[in-house]
């Protein structure tokens, strides 16, 4: 399925919708969830929650989303949060320098070139305005985030930009009072702003977005020694290197080649890969980007991006940076509080590697990935768990107490599950809509329910039908809709 037919099927069955559309010239990059969008990230928090907060053991926290100026300037973000920006001589569009760039050649621009370099690739290339065809202004730096002023005096602060920094700044306060040793993860899932020049193509690229941000704070000198970092060695990644080369290899074998640094980044990033297969993604649809120095952000000493092949092309879906311990030393001179940690005796700034994760962008391609079309049929392939609506329940037929017996299970059934209730149209268009919002399992009541009580589940996937015991029914969805084991 296309770009364009994924959005409109999640904008006609409520998913998502642009923000304020009600309202004309409302600015882009802002998107509402609607019902089933809600529940659809709700359960991919939940899988992320699962398969890589406590599977890892990490610890979570919920932090504030503006933050003082000053925390701003220990992390960088206010010189370094920046995006080359040029603007139209005629028409005053502003466009991202890198991206025209991108678009004229079809090849990656790196982030890291001077203005002046930009400039050059710009005259080379013959770029020129989208809009009008005039002539470009010189490049200029524009800073991402969003100011706002707190009090009455509007002291300057910042809506985040991304949700690691909460964790970075609380870090001395949650290693006091979670009595928690190195290494460890902190977790947080929540919003992030970023005043995005042009936003486009829906949940990719937005200016307010969910984050799923992982921090491991490690001793760099021991964490080698660690025994669960090994446990991944053998597991396979597809690895694009900055040469443009691609090999896909164990963590072993990518280690030997230099392409991993270390077993920790290894066990990381199979980590992973590991959560998007159990979301539904198919391996051969997902690698790693290893990013160039001159493409890596500018507090990162190795990074890759975790990337997924769709209709438009891979899209990035997790930053994975090693940052080292650039931001917890940027904010101790900032703020003048110590953020060492006693690691057996040992005083040290730890290191930090992340895994970023856009929520959004990833929904996004969940929902095109499983789409189906059969002939006239199309459904969404989604995971049982990862469902927003797990169970239809129907009356065969509108008469003869049929459908009391339908409403009497699906009262019981939406005390654990997501159900829903549907006795309009006949049956085939009721299973037709059901599919569409990739609902799982449908509930059907008939004649021979009233007698013996029995009813039928239907699978969304294969069509096929089982009949069952209603008294059963809750006890076999739960084994149908169970989530992934933490292993």
């Amino acid at each position: 399925m296309s770009f364009e037919e994924t959005m409109r099927l999640a904008q006609q069955r409520g998913f998502f919708f642009k923000a304020a559309e009600s309202y004309p010239n409302s600015p882009a990059g802002f998107w509402d969830y609607g019902p089933l969008g809600v529940s659809l990230k709700n359960r991919f928090v939940e899988l992320w929650r699962r398969l890589l907060v406590k599977k890892d053991g990490m610890v979570e926290i919920d932090g504030a989303q503006i933050l003082p100026k000053a925390v701003f300037e220990g992390s960088g973000h206010l010189t370094g949060f920046t995006d080359p920006i040029v603007e139209c001589s005629n028409c005053h569009s502003v466009y991202r320098a890198d991206k025209l760039i991108e678009e004229k050649t079809g090849k990656i621009t790196a982030e890291k070139l001077s203005d002046k370099e930009y400039d050059e690739l710009l005259a080379k290339n013959g770029v020129r305005c989208p809009n009008c065809g005039s002539k470009l202004s010189g490049t200029k730096r524009f800073n991402m985030m969003f100011r706002v002023g707190v009090g009455a005096q509007g002291e300057d602060a910042y809506l985040r930009p991304e949700t690691c920094q909460t964790i970075f700044v609380d870090s001395p306060l949650l290693f006091k009072t979670q009595r928690v040793k190195l290494p460890v993860g902190f977790a947080q899932y929540g919003k992030s702003f970023r005043n995005e020049i042009a936003p486009r193509q829906g949940l990719i690229r937005l200016r307010e977005l969910n984050q799923a941000e992982v921090e491991v704070f490690f001793n760099p000198r021991t964490a080698e020694g660690v025994e669960k970092f090994g446990s991944k060695l053998g597991t396979r990644l597809s690895m694009l290197l900055p040469d443009g080369s691609s090999r896909r290899a164990s963590v072993a074998e990518s280690i030997d080649s230099g392409s991993v640094p270390n077993r920790l980044i290894g066990y990381y990033l199979a980590l992973v890969e590991e959560f998007y297969e159990a979301a539904g993604l198919e391996p051969d649809k997902i690698r790693f980007r290893k990013l160039s120095d001159s493409e890596k952000a500018f507090y990162a000493e190795v990074a890759y991006d975790l990337e997924v092949k769709t209709s438009i092309g891979w899209v990035e879906l997790v930053a994975c940076n090693y940052r080292g311990s650039y931001d917890l030393g940027g904010h101790a001179r900032m703020s003048g509080t110590n953020f060492e940690v006693d690691d057996a005796g040992e005083k040290l700034l730890p290191h930090i590697f992340e895994l970023s994760m856009g929520v959004d962008r990833s929904l996004y391609v969940l929902l095109e990935d499983a789409q189906r079309v059969e002939g006239d049929r199309m459904y969404l392939a989604l995971r049982p768990f990862l469902a927003p609506l797990q169970v239809g329940v129907f009356p065969l037929v509108s008469k003869a107490g049929i459908p009391e017996e339908s409403n009497r299970i699906f009262l019981n059934l939406r005390e654990r599950f997501d159900a829903f209730y549907d006795e309009a149209g006949s049956i085939g268009k009721r299973y037709a809509r059901a599919d569409e919002v990739g609902t799982p399992y449908c509930i059907t009541t008939d004649f021979q329910s009233l007698k013996d009580g029995s009813v039928t589940i239907r699978n969304r996937d294969t069509k096929s039908q089982e009949r069952v015991a209603s008294d059963e029914l809750e006890q076999k969805l739960g084994e149908l809709l169970r989530w992934p084991p933490i292993q």
